[in-house]
């Protein structure tokens, strides 16, 4: 496998399986996700990537690509490494005046929320099996939230689907 086919994996069965992401599944079934994966071993090289790939979704017809999915498995894999870069790609962002057009979330295999331990499985919330930055547009996310009655309660719903089905659950979701 590789790591586009890993994180193809995961949005699939856990991320539209588990409903974590409610939206994410009509953008994927219409094909809309741009999917990359980085060559990078640098962060200087990714951080070149991320704009690129920035550029090209703000440019992008919404209605034929809707949010990129940046994969970049041999670069960021210590988590506070990765933590620290969403900074600069936040300056990334901002510096290319994509503030309020595009949004950087983040996901990484050793995903942790501040104030939980490592071990907490509400922490799967965003562990991917591969460091990604998902690209997505603002105006997107607005109407999602908008035709979506219960958007204010999907993080509360995501902690209870994860500790119902616990490690065991979760890793035996992501076997092939």
């Amino acid at each position: 496998m590789n790591a586009i086919e890993d994180t193809r994996h995961w949005l699939e069965a856990a991320v539209i399986g588990l409903n974590l992401c409610p939206f994410a599944k009509g953008v994927h079934g219409q094909g809309r996700i741009r999917w990359v994966e980085s060559a990078a071993r640098e962060p200087s090289a990714l951080l070149a990537e991320l704009v690129h790939e920035l550029q090209h979704l703000a440019a992008a017809d919404p209605q034929g690509l809707e949010t990129t999915l940046l994969v970049h498995p041999l670069v960021l894999g210590d988590f506070l490494d990765f933590n620290d870069f969403l900074d600069v790609a936040d300056a990334a962002l901002a510096g290319l005046g994509l503030e309020g057009t595009l949004q950087i979330a983040s996901f990484h295999p050793h995903y942790r929320f501040a104030d939980t331990e490592g071990d907490d499985i509400t922490n799967h919330t965003n562990r991917s099996p591969h460091p990604t930055l998902h690209l997505l547009r603002e105006s997107s996310i607005e109407r999602a939230l908008e035709s979506a009655p219960d958007a204010a309660d999907i993080v509360e719903r995501n902690i209870r689907t994860l500790r119902r089905l616990g490690l065991a659950g979760w890793q035996a979701l992501l076997e092939r």
